[in-house]
């Protein structure tokens, strides 16, 4: 499988939804297999929070969630790199190569943005996406795939660009987050603004990779069992205890804890917190009708074939959003560009993410 990365950077003013304005700004981008001579067969992926430009696992790359779709994306796979080109962009705001809060206001100066960075919506990345791909020469693609904040960008796409793609798949996602995620994102924002060594956002960049953020690190035990439901973690730890845990210890832990405590303190120096901050930001205002009367008028503008997936176990995403999505369709005269599934499944929002068997056939049968 043929892989290219790289940066590209983009002088011309980015005019965001919020008024404000990103100049100059960069985008990171990775590639897979290669194009057709009629460019007919290229696939756009666009990712979820925690997500890259690397959903291909590659060995010696240190990006977090390196190969975080590797199952669903190479040679033979559901999304076949022997015969699509993938294109898949770092987000505006993530720290792995675009624009973020960590990177320099200017290039004259050594001074980092974070907390003078504007917000970011999911349009905003979506825009930045569009005009990365038409610098490249890419004007149409065959689909765009995306999960969670993936699958907001893939609907996003939809309406501010219809003829941009043929098929939009978006799964475990919502055309408007709802309280219920808005709060479990609450509790991590507050958990990384009230930790001391935060410091209004002027923390020591290199003792928090080293070391972590506690605040990041318990904000993401949260938020990781938001990703999971109570069937799969039943499934994956009982009630049993660490054998050299105490069982009358204070301090004793179940292997739940023990794991949330594994991942949290490890995302903590992996991640960084102002992008975790920005990312949640624009998560939490996402509506897919702002700037539009209704759900319907913006979806009014759809022209692609769209096709929605849903997890009856997800408790982040609940299959009932994308109804509304799909019902709003349906309400406007566009059933015959709609398809909808919902996945019986019990592990939670991440099995977008983990049982690709459950649901590659229909990209496959959807791509063919």
């Amino acid at each position: 499988m043929k892989i290219e990365s790289g940066i590209k950077h983009f002088k011309k003013p980015l005019y965001l939804e919020s008024g404000r304005i990103l100049e100059p700004y960069q985008i990171a981008y990775t590639t897979y297999g290669e194009l057709n001579s009629d460019l007919s067969n290229i696939i756009l992926i666009t990712h979820a929070l925690t997500g890259s430009h690397k959903p291909v696992k590659e060995d010696g790359c240190i990006i977090f969630n390196n190969g975080w779709w590797d199952g669903f994306i190479g040679d033979d796979k559901a999304v076949d790199t022997n015969r699509y080109f993938v294109v898949i962009t770092n987000v505006l705001g993530s720290i792995f190569g675009s624009t973020s809060p960590m990177s320099p206001i200017d290039q004259h100066s050594n001074k980092l943005y974070r907390y003078k960075f504007p917000v970011i919506t999911i349009r905003d990345m979506v825009k930045a996406q569009h005009t990365f791909l038409q610098s490249i020469g890419i004007r149409k693609v065959k689909a765009i795939i995306g999960g969670s904040m993936g699958g907001m960008q893939a609907l996003q796409f939809g309406v501010d660009f219809p003829n941009f793609a043929e098929h939009i798949i978006a799964m475990a996602t919502t055309h408007a987050t709802t309280p219920w995620t808005i709060a479990f994102n609450k509790i991590t924002q507050e958990a990384i603004k009230r930790d001391p060594k935060f410091q209004n956002g002027e923390y020591n960049i290199d003792e928090v990779r080293q070391n972590g953020l506690d605040g990041l690190a318990i904000g993401r035990m949260a938020g990781h069992i938001s990703f999971l439901s109570h069937s799969s973690m039943y499934k994956k730890f009982g009630r049993k205890y660490l054998k050299d845990d105490g069982f009358f210890d204070i301090n004793g832990r179940f292997q739940v804890d023990s794991y949330l405590e594994h991942n949290g303190n490890k995302f903590s120096k992996l991640f960084d917190p102002l992008s975790y901050l920005y990312l949640t930001k624009a998560i939490n205002i996402f509506d897919l009708s702002n700037g539009y009367s209704s759900l319907e008028n913006a979806l009014a503008n759809f022209k692609a074939k769209l096709t929605l997936i849903s997890y009856s176990g997800d408790i982040l995403f609940l299959p009932e959003e994308s109804k509304e999505i799909a019902n709003a369709m349906i309400s406007i005269g566009k059933s015959n560009q709609l398809s909808y599934f919902e996945i019986d499944s019990d592990y939670g929002h991440d099995a977008f993410l983990v049982e690709l068997y459950k649901f590659e056939f229909i990209i496959k049968g959807i791509l063919k």
